[in-house]
């Protein structure tokens, strides 16, 4: 049995919620103005009260280096304090970072955790290791479930690695993996709709947003990467909690008669999969039913893709509706 092992850069999860202490929101409104060092003011006496929002953000600035020197130990010490109260955010970026230091079978099970909630790294790691009975016991259908979940937000490594299941994975549990796949995509949203209906704190679960994950293929390898730890990516995006409310989606721009962009959603080994995303794209970005979908065959893989778009910037536009989402994105000229 060979190991294999996929690679995904690991960033900074970004959690949109009004804090629950009106200090935590101070510290967040010195973050979003560039001073670092006034947030970490605000939000430590909370953090060592017991905040955990505070705990979370304070994790987040320790894995970034801004306002402290970045610190990953310390960064982990935040995050499962924060998790031990029921920190959502904070337990997905615990299982990634321990997943990403090494400690792959302490971060198990905050990884499946995570991948319940549809936290798509996780879903790829998790699907991962249940494929090659890595850490957790064998189960294709519903590792092929989690893939296909971590495919269609938009993965590419787990498109990848879908590709090759469908190499090793007998049609009856693929099948069987696809209708879990529906019911794992039913409680997502469930769980993202109750969060709605509660008071506005960081330990709410969010939609799914992109980790590595050891892979044991049966007869051959789901992923072709390196046995060795991967290296961590400088994360871009801000700390979680550090907006007071959620931004206003970006305006969708209007199709175009003619042109020569589109936009290309995803890249799937199966051309149902990419039928499916489009239908949840048109539900979730308004406008872009107007918009004529493309499915570009290239080899065994269909790209799909959006347009006509009269320019790049009208492009650009299109791919910041559809990021707000949390979907995949990217302007390519026809």
């Amino acid at each position: 049995m060979k190991r294999i092992w996929g690679a995904v850069a690991f960033g900074t999860l970004l959690t949109v919620a009004l804090p629950a202490l009106a200090d935590v929101k101070a510290g967040v409104d010195a973050w979003q103005q560039g001073d670092y060092a006034k947030a970490i003011a605000e939000w430590r006496p909370l953090a060592n009260a017991g905040d955990p929002d505070a705990q979370f953000n304070l994790g987040q600035a320790y894995k970034l280096g801004r306002g402290v020197p970045a610190d990953l130990n310390n960064a982990l010490d935040w995050y499962r304090k924060a998790t031990a109260q029921g920190h959502a955010r904070a337990e997905d970026n615990l299982g990634l970072l321990m997943f990403q230091q090494g400690d792959r079978a302490g971060a198990m099970p905050y990884l499946q955790h995570a991948a319940a909630r549809g936290e798509s790294r996780a879903q790829y790691i998790v699907g991962t290791a249940l494929f090659n009975g890595d850490m957790v016991g064998k189960d294709w259908v519903r590792a092929y479930a989690l893939m296909t979940r971590a495919s269609a937000s938009g993965l590419p490594q787990a498109t990848t690695s879908l590709q090759q299941m469908d190499k090793y994975i007998p049609a009856d549990q693929r099948k069987q993996g696809l209708a879990l796949a529906s019911s794992m995509e039913a409680q997502e949203k469930s769980l993202a709709s109750a969060s709605l209906t509660l008071p506005a704190t960081a330990a709410q679960p969010r939609p799914a947003s992109p980790a590595p994950t050891p892979i044991k293929a049966a007869p051959a390898p789901v992923t072709q990467v390196a046995a060795a730890k991967p290296q961590p990516t400088t994360p871009k995006p801000e700390p979680a909690k550090l907006a007071p409310a959620k931004p206003t989606a970006p305006r969708t721009p209007a199709p175009a008669a003619g042109g020569d962009w589109r936009v290309q959603l995803g890249a799937f080994g199966d051309e149902g999969r990419a039928r499916a995303l489009w239908g949840q794209l048109t539900r979730k970005v308004s406008g872009l039913s107007s918009y004529q979908p493309y499915l570009v065959k290239a080899g065994t893989v269909t790209r799909l893709q959006a347009g006509p778009i009269a320019s790049s910037a009208d492009a650009s536009r299109l791919c910041s509706s559809i990021k707000a989402t949390g979907a995949d994105c990217m302007p390519k000229k026809n």
